[in-house]
């Protein structure tokens, strides 16, 4: 009761002094939590990073994280106010409480994935849970395993796990991805040997949003004996996932992919066939002596909520994404020629839209859409701008690796927003391509590709 008192009086007094600001924009999804400038009045402009922007940002941009869902703040609050006890003290109530909220969550991510409780282990995030897999599995069996499987698209951080057991001399086959960024399942057979220790491919890629396929790689991994780890940070809450069908022996979550807070993750390892790994950090014993460290009981309340809330509202959101990205696609397709799609688009999780634009720089492009949040898939490496591994790994030419776009769109993104978003990049990709001597000569029916360029 006090902690609803608590948090009413905070909400009046969040009210009350919000009440004579100016009008919040409404095509933000941040607009519940910050007051927008007035999108015309220069004086009230953001300045940040050396970039001018009048307002806040649309944000579509959820593949790198989503805003906490209110219905998993109201379950956190009272963990930060009144229930505020260590759930590894055994000893008294506060302890006992927060223990049995740990345990609550437990069974909630449990729950999303059709896993026992006794096989999550909390962790900080998805990279932490993709180390000990990666790194754990193979160092608990060395003495009979010194190889790894992976993907050349995978989540940087299993890459750079990989290339750190290389450097322990572990062996390690990147397998090729096809044109539309899915696995050649006969390739990953014949990469499997005697000695392969782990099998490690991403779930949902988190850059072109492509679904690999899950249990057909989940059943020749069992014929082989062979571990199966799947990093699942872009698909637990988005697609349905199910441990015993895609037969894993570890599984990464994260929670602040699906509307919970950030710094809180979870490892899911199965217990029967039991899988085996070396802690990467040692400490007081606690998750089973996985990942020693108090367990944050607020983030931890939250990533279950957020689990629970994905649960019941999946099919819906799914539907709702994919009207939107329907209209997203359609909508640039509508006004603008030589759009490609980066990945299959039969299967993929439609929230992700990674789009390249021919005969357009792809950070020009970014910097002209200040007025909505994206990712682009470009990097910027050495202070040398490269195309993206993934987008490379796919056969994709340099040119259009160059000019790509990824179009996050989640549970609280708005057909508004949307439209706003294919007028903004219409009509930044025809100014561009209207300063691109290559567009104007492919206009005139030129094959630019049959050119021989030479240097002056």
């Amino acid at each position: 009761m006090a902690t609803k008192l608590l948090f009413s009086s905070l909400r009046r007094t969040l009210i009350t002094s919000t009440s004579t600001a100016a009008p919040l924009r409404s095509l933000s999804t941040a607009a519940a939590t910050e007051k927008a400038p007035d999108a015309y009045d220069d004086d009230s402009a953001i300045v940040m990073k050396g970039v001018r922007i009048r307002g806040r940002p649309l944000y579509l941009d959820m593949q790198a994280t989503s805003p906490v869902d209110p219905r998993v703040l109201d379950a956190m609050l009272p963990y930060f106010l009144s229930l505020y006890g260590n759930p590894h003290s055994r000893t008294h109530l506060y302890g006992w409480e927060s223990e049995n909220a740990v345990e609550a969550a437990r069974g909630q991510v449990a729950a999303l994935i059709g896993a026992s409780p006794k096989e999550i282990i909390f962790t900080s995030g998805a990279t932490e849970s993709n180390n000990i897999s990666v790194k754990g599995v193979m160092h608990f069996y060395r003495d009979k395993k010194k190889h790894v499987i992976t993907t050349q698209t995978e989540h940087k951080c299993v890459l750079d796990s990989c290339r750190h057991l290389q450097q322990e001399g572990f062996e390690v086959t990147y397998l090729p991805v096809k044109s539309d960024g899915l696995i050649d399942l006969d390739k990953l057979r014949e990469a499997i040997r005697p000695d392969t220790g782990l099998v490690s491919i991403m779930a949902v890629n988190n850059e072109i949003g492509v679904i690999q396929p899950m249990e057909e790689i989940g059943k020749i991994c069992k014929e082989h004996n062979v571990p199966f780890h799947t990093d699942a940070a872009q698909a637990i809450g988005k697609i349905p996932v199910n441990v015993d069908k895609w037969n894993v022996s570890l599984m990464s979550l994260s929670g602040h992919k699906i509307y919970g807070p950030k710094g809180i993750g979870a490892l899911y390892m199965r217990r029967r066939p039991r899988i085996r790994v070396e802690p990467q950090m040692n400490g007081g014993g606690q998750e089973r002596g996985i990942r020693s460290g108090t367990v944050p009981t607020p983030l931890v309340v939250g990533f279950g909520a957020a689990c629970e809330v994905a649960m019941k509202e999946m099919e819906y959101d799914d539907r709702r994404v994919r009207a939107l990205q329907e209209r997203l696609l359609n909508g640039i397709r509508q006004k603008l020629d030589e759009v490609v799609v980066n990945g299959s688009m039969e299967n993929r999780y439609a929230g992700n839209l990674n789009l390249s634009f021919a005969y357009v720089e792809g950070e020009s492009l970014l910097m002209g859409l200040k007025e909505v949040a994206v990712s682009s898939g470009s990097a910027c490496t050495s202070a040398s701008l490269e195309p993206s591994y993934v987008l490379r790994a796919l056969g994709v030419d340099e040119d259009m690796a160059h000019t790509s776009i990824r179009f996050g769109i989640g549970r609280f993104t708005t057909e508004a927003e949307i439209d706003r978003a294919v007028e903004l990049t219409v009509k930044q990709v025809g100014k561009l391509r209207d300063l691109s001597p290559l567009y104007e000569m492919v206009k005139e029916g030129i094959d630019i590709k049959q050119i021989q360029w030479t240097q002056h």
